[in-house]
Parts: structure tokens; C-alpha cells; sequence
């Protein structure tokens, strides 16, 4: 029955293969979401290695961060933004949950990263939740917990104002773009917690920053950041 099955499943395979949504390229056996060559070959960064990373750059005399991450340099036209569009806006969740545990796997080898205690993800408006029916950075965050060993909290920061499109705009129209967007609803859960901030790509940093600005009028909070993609 075992073998018949297998026939079966190769055959559906064949008419109708699973695309790596990195380089369209088909999924052969044993082969889970990315196919093996993205898997390996697409852009690292191993920030997790570097503590003065361009990532954590951007923070310097902004917000105060442990320490700051990305997993993928982001170009335009390139693997990681075809990764992205599938995650973000079609559908494909999983790729979320996958790309948190293999950015896990690195922080987890950093003292700064493995000592979180809560990880937060960038919140959507309840509007944009509604239409997109899932919020991709909170995937992102449910992987990285299952290998940082850390509670995820989706509830407790909130987007309480919907904001216009980011793009385009310069860094400082989208840091006033984001100014009292963001409230902590419970802040007590938070106290003398190291919280991961993450978010999907970084581009100016001014989302993560206002997010990071409320995170820290809680009391004895530590902020890091990690995203899955860091846009040069």
C-alpha cells in the first residue's frame, strides 16, 4: 500500500510539481519549500557573526538595541524578493515558519540572541490582517521561538492607527508616517524581559524603530531586532 501511495504521490508530482517559489525551479524528493540550491546559495548574511552589522547601524543614536540581525540581503529582481512576494502575497505561510528556523539556528549560536525572552512581531493593522489573513512576520517569529526557546507575544504590541504605503517615501517621511502608530497593551508582561523585535525586511528601519521607541518606556526592557531580509 506504502509503495502504491509513493507511486501515486510521484505521479500527481509529475503533472502537477512543486515550484521552489525562490527560482521556480521544481521540488525533487526530500526537498521541503526551497529547493536545495536556494537553501544553501541564497544570500546569507551572517550577521549573527557580526555585532557592528550595517543592520545594527541603523539603530546607532536612535533606539536602543542588544543587538540587531537579517538573514538574507534583499536585491530588487533577485531570489529573495521572489521568496518574499510568495510569502507575503500568496499564501505560502510555511515559508515563514522555515525561514524562522533556519535564522534560529544562527541566533541561537550568538549569547545575545539565545538569552531572548519574548519575541514580538511588527503588528499588522486589523484592517490589512483582515485582507491578507495572516500577519507574515508573526510566521517568521513562531519559527525562530521553536529554536530560540522563547514565548511569542502577537497581541501585546498593536498598530493602532492604519498608516499609507511605505514605499517611495523618503526616511524621514516614513518615520512621521509612523509616529503613535504603535501602543503596548500590556506592559507589565514585558518588564525586565529581553524582547526580539522581528520584522520581514528592513529597508530605513523606521517601522521597527517607532515600534522599538514604545517597546522601551517599559521598564528595564532590552530590545534586539531580526528580520528575515535586509534590503542594500
Amino acid at each position: 500500500m506504502k509503495v502504491l501511495r509513493g507511486y501515486l504521490a510521484d505521479f500527481i508530482s509529475l503533472l502537477f510539481p512543486e515550484l521552489c517559489p525562490a527560482c521556480q525551479a521544481s521540488l525533487v524528493a526530500n526537498e521541503h519549500i526551497i529547493c536545495s540550491d536556494c537553501t544553501y546559495n541564497l544570500p546569507y548574511t551572517n550577521f549573527h557573526l557580526q555585532a557592528d552589522n550595517i543592520v545594527a547601524q541603523q539603530f546607532y543614536g536612535k533606539i536602543n538595541v542588544q543587538a540587531a540581525y537579517a538573514l538574507y540581503y534583499f536585491t530588487k529582481g533577485g531570489k529573495v524578493q521572489n521568496l518574499m512576494h510568495h510569502f507575503k502575497y500568496m499564501g505560502m505561510q510555511q515559508i515563514g515558519g522555515l525561514l524562522g528556523n533556519m535564522a534560529g539556528a544562527q541566533l541561537i549560536q550568538n549569547p545575545v540572541f539565545n538569552a531572548v525572552d519574548v519575541i514580538i512581531p511588527v503588528p499588522l493593522h486589523k484592517s490589512r490582517l483582515k485582507e491578507r489573513g495572516y500577519n507574515q512576520s508573526t510566521c517568521f517569529a513562531n519559527g525562530l521561538a521553536q529554536k530560540l526557546n522563547a514565548v511569542v507575544e502577537d497581541n501585546n504590541l498593536q498598530r493602532a492607527v492604519a498608516t499609507a504605503t511605505q514605499t517611495h517615501k523618503s526616511r524621514f517621511a516614513r518615520f512621521e508616517n509612523m509616529q503613535e502608530v504603535f501602543v503596548v497593551r500590556q506592559p507589565e508582561k514585558l518588564t525586565n524581559k529581553h524582547v526580539l523585535l522581528v520584522d520581514d525586511i528592513i529597508t530605513t528601519g523606521s517601522t521597527l524603530e517607532a515600534c522599538g521607541i514604545e517597546l522601551l518606556k517599559v521598564p528595564g526592557l532590552k530590545l534586539s531586532i531580526a528580520t528575515i531580509a535586509y534590503a542594500q
